[in-house]
């Protein structure tokens, strides 16, 4: 485990670029398998010390919590699938209620046990390969949190084959933590964005009343459709342009319904969504996703303190107040 740390330690750490601009700090870094970058005012002491805590921080989450490390905590858990209980801390307890709470908030949507159906529709194989209905219906009988038993300090999956992903909360969850990282060490003006999901404290160094986060165009990638005025608030965006194939004309997406075992396929190909937190912002764009764009927008309008948009083929379909928050063109 202590080599296993230290290499990801030391692959995050020399990816790490640091820029001072005008009493601002920038550091970015590749952690995640996604461009992480943090933007805040601090003095040069406060400022060295926060990016050695978040980037250890970082380092320290996706070697316990990546499935693609096999020394890492979730892998360990996975093996053990059918076997035994597996020893949590305190963190992982935490980040599993998170889980349960999600998935009970979504309705199932969200569900950390899809692995055995990510794992199926492989979107990166070339060519790409339809799996069959048999191999569907097995892969399903894999998976669902119900069945995942837990207790204080320890977790189990209860069958052979069943296996867990953090990977739909896991970078959300980061981000809010890398946030709190920044207050306590003082920092009041800070921007956390780890692959386009956000979380914005306070205001801009630079006088401006807001941190203004571009939302990409899914139907012209590389384009911002539309600018958002964010103040301790998250945003986070979930979309399946970029990461999909096409077979015989039809339309392959990464994001999948776990109802049916199948690739989403409802018209929608971006959802962003501002809330406190990105743990909930994350949850709520990616179940407002799977759900499309009429009971997507009854989720969120019926959600506090969040609002959103979800983006289709033919248009836009936003939440009663998501507009307020959108900087003029």
């Amino acid at each position: 485990m202590v080599l296993m740390n230290a290499t990801v330690h030391d692959r995050i750490r020399a990816s790490v670029q640091e820029t001072f601009r005008s009493g601002v700090f920038t550091v970015a870094f590749q952690a995640m398998a996604t461009r992480c970058q943090v933007i805040f005012a601090a003095d040069p002491a406060t400022a060295k010390a926060f990016t050695r805590a978040a980037v250890n921080w970082v380092a320290d989450f996706e070697a316990r919590y990546s499935r693609f490390i096999p020394e890492s905590l979730v892998s360990e858990i996975n093996r053990q699938a059918g076997r035994a209980w597996v020893p949590t801390d305190p963190e992982t307890d935490r980040l599993l209620a998170l889980c349960h709470e999600a998935h009970f908030l979504t309705r199932g949507i969200f569900d950390p046990t899809a692995l055995p159906l990510i794992q199926l529709w492989n979107w990166k194989a070339t060519p790409p390969v339809i799996p069959s209905d048999d191999a569907i219906a097995a892969a399903l009988k894999k998976t669902g949190w119900r069945k995942v038993q837990r207790a204080p300090g320890r977790i189990f999956l209860p069958e052979p084959g069943m296996s867990l992903d953090l990977g739909g909360i896991g970078k959300e969850y980061a981000v809010d933590q890398v946030a709190k990282l920044a207050l306590a060490h003082g920092i009041q003006s800070v921007l956390v964005d780890f692959g386009a999901d956000v979380v914005a404290l306070g205001k801009p160094a630079d006088g401006r009343p807001a941190w203004k986060i571009g939302l990409e165009d899914p139907n012209a990638p590389g384009q911002c459709w539309a600018g958002l005025a964010v103040m301790n608030q998250a945003v986070a965006t979930s979309g399946d342009y970029v990461r999909r194939f096409e077979v015989n004309g039809r339309r392959y997406g990464h994001i999948l319904d776990v109802r049916t075992g199948q690739p989403v396929n409802n018209g929608v190909r971006a959802v962003s969504v501002i809330a406190p937190s990105c743990t909930i912002a994350g949850i709520l764009s990616t179940a407002a996703f799977v759900l499309g764009p009429v009971e997507g927008l009854q989720m969120l309008d019926g959600f506090y303190q969040a609002e959103g948009c979800l983006v289709t083929e033919t248009g836009k379909h936003a939440s009663r107040k998501f507009y307020e928050q959108v900087i003029p063109q």
